[in-house]
């Protein structure tokens, strides 16, 4: 990950999540205060109201209470068939009457309908309404049925119903039904002073689900399925949160004094959330905020300081490479951003002048070490071709010295031309050749040569003097000591990008450890295998001078299979001359 992405992650971790998180947390906290003091406060509401609907419905009970234990409302039921007086219905009806809330009730026989006032329902249609039983299983006890519950919800007078079962005042048998018809007023009275917020509603449902009465007066007799009307039910609290007609609200319920009522209290959630909303849209704002704070922190410091850093990392990548370009800035922040790069700037240049003071001084080494190496290697070769020349003049004079001779002034001329480092391959190979002439005059029948080179490869520049000294040690320490015919052969190949020379001969060859002794430049295999310094080492060594580790010589031996020596050299420009 970049820099500048990490500091703005950890602005985004340090700043902006713990403000969210610490909004929302309060926001969560608060509602759910809001939610528990509002149930509180419902259900206080609910408390207040189921008493005071109890006190309302007591005084209709003590009013049939008192009815139905009278005479006159027990002799007319006991005597079959008789018709009641004037007399008689005025004192029934004043009897249950007796309240301004009744408005009718209904006076049956345990097969007819024996006395009403303004409620002329028949003895089976009393037997078809759905709280005839409920009012039998009673046992003489007042049940109740609302306006949701009877139907009369939707009626144009809607009523109150209590129905019950009336006992002989001695025997207790069954002899009669009264019903009492009661205004809804009644109800409205005691919902319409209940406390509740804003757009509130308090719900009187029965165990069915069926809305018996409510606040609004807008879902009487509807169906609502709440689920603590369920028989299991064990929500371990008196109020949940849950959808009600589309909306989601709090509701708050309680078990009336009447086992098959109950009160619910419904309370949309907008309504608490409000005040609480105030506290998430801070924190909203508090986040953006601070997510703005961060992306400003970032476009106008960390860019800057994270560009900082990266020219200096860009200019380190240089120096690696060996450029060396000063950072330039465009505007300066006057911070430590600033001495970073101006740091960087002055470390730079004193590194490009040291390098350049190392590669002056390794270039004159180099020139030095160059010029005593090919000081060791002329006169050596000049002494050795001088003495071949002195002894074929000791033994016989002919015109093998002629052509011997000739053959040494073009060694000489390639040997002593200091101004020249580098010579086409063609002239290298020529050298070797007029050199293996030379030495035929002395070996004689000795030894056998060949020499290839393609033509693509003749005008390819190579370090001169590099093909000689090793020929020469093939010759003194691979022909020499043997008795039969010896071989040497060089051949110039292309090899990755490279010209290799191969210096093959078929002499004894030497063990491994002499070969490692070679290879680690040890005096005495120096010594051994290149007489006064001059062989495979000096070759090698001049090659690494010259062009670099990667090139230099490379020998392959063992007793009894000859040697391999490989020489390996860049490619360097064409010359246009040819022989």
């Amino acid at each position: 990950m970049k820099l500048r992405r990490k500091i703005l992650f950890a602005i985004i971790l340090l700043v902006f999540i713990p403000v969210i998180v610490l909004g929302t947390v309060t926001y969560l906290n608060f509602s759910s205060a809001m939610e528990k003091k509002s149930s509180s406060f419902y259900w206080i509401s609910l408390l207040e109201t189921d008493r005071k609907l109890k006190f309302a419905l007591n005084e209709i009970t003590a009013i049939t209470n008192t009815a139905i234990t009278q005479e006159a409302l027990q002799l007319s039921l006991k005597r079959e068939g008789a018709s009641l007086s004037y007399d008689r219905k005025q004192e029934i009806g004043s009897q249950v009457m007796n309240h301004p809330m009744i408005t009718a009730f209904s006076l049956y026989s345990k097969n007819r309908l024996v006395y009403h006032s303004n409620a002329s329902m028949p003895f089976e249609e009393l037997k078809a309404q759905s709280w005839f039983g409920a009012m039998q299983a009673a046992e003489g006890r007042p049940v109740w049925s609302g306006p949701g519950e009877n139907g009369s919800a939707h009626e144009s007078q809607p009523y109150l119903v209590q129905a019950r079962v009336i006992k002989d005042y001695y025997s207790l048998e069954d002899i009669g039904y009264l019903v009492v018809y009661v205004k809804p007023d009644l109800l409205d009275q005691i919902f319409w002073e209940a406390a509740t917020l804003k757009k509130g509603d308090i719900l009187l449902v029965n165990r069915r689900g069926n809305v018996v009465f409510n606040k609004s007066g807008q879902s009487i007799g509807e169906r609502a399925d709440f689920p603590f009307l369920a028989a299991d039910y064990d929500g371990g609290q008196n109020y949940y949160v849950d959808e009600y007609q589309g909306e989601r609200s709090l509701i708050t319920f309680l078990p009336s004094h009447n086992a098959d009522w109950y009160l619910a209290a419904i309370t949309p959630m907008n309504l608490i959330t409000a005040e609480s909303d105030s506290i998430r849209n801070v924190a909203l704002v508090l986040g953006m905020v601070s997510l703005l704070s961060a992306f400003l922190f970032d476009r106008y410091f960390v860019r800057r300081l994270v560009r900082s850093i990266s020219s200096a990392v860009n200019g380190m990548k240089r120096v690696k490479q060996g450029v060396f370009m000063p950072i330039h800035v465009g505007v300066r922040a006057g911070d430590e951003s600033d001495s970073l790069i101006d740091g960087f700037n002055r470390m730079s240049d004193q590194i490009q002048q040291l390098l350049n003071q190392v590669q002056t001084e390794q270039a004159r080494k180099k020139e030095a070490e160059m010029k005593a190496l090919m000081a060791q290697i002329n006169p050596h070769f000049i002494y050795n071709s001088l003495e071949s020349i002195n002894s074929m003049a000791v033994l016989a004079g002919n015109k093998d010295i002629s052509r011997m001779v000739v053959s040494l002034g073009k060694l000489l001329r390639i040997s002593i031309s200091h101004n020249q480092e580098l010579i086409p391959l063609y002239m290298e190979l020529d050298h070797v050749r007029h050199y293996l002439d030379i030495q035929k005059f002395r070996f004689e029948d000795q030894f056998t040569y060949s020499i290839r080179v393609p033509e693509e490869l003749r005008t390819f520049k190579t370090q001169k003097l590099i093909v000689q000294p090793i020929v020469e040690n093939a010759l003194y320490h691979a022909i020499e000591p043997m008795e039969e015919c010896g071989r040497i052969e060089i051949e110039a190949m292309e090899s990755r990008g490279d010209i290799v020379i191969l210096i093959r001969d078929n002499g004894p060859g030497f063990d491994e450890e002499t070969l490692r002794n070679l290879g680690s430049g040890e005096a005495e295999a120096r010594k051994k295998y290149s007489d006064s310094g001059v062989g495979l080492m000096n070759v090698h060594e001049r090659l690494v001078l010259r062009f670099g580790p990667p090139y230099g010589v490379m020998v392959c031996s063992a007793p009894g299979y000859g040697s391999s020596i490989m020489v390996r050299v860049p490619k360097i420009g064409r010359d246009s001359e040819h022989t």
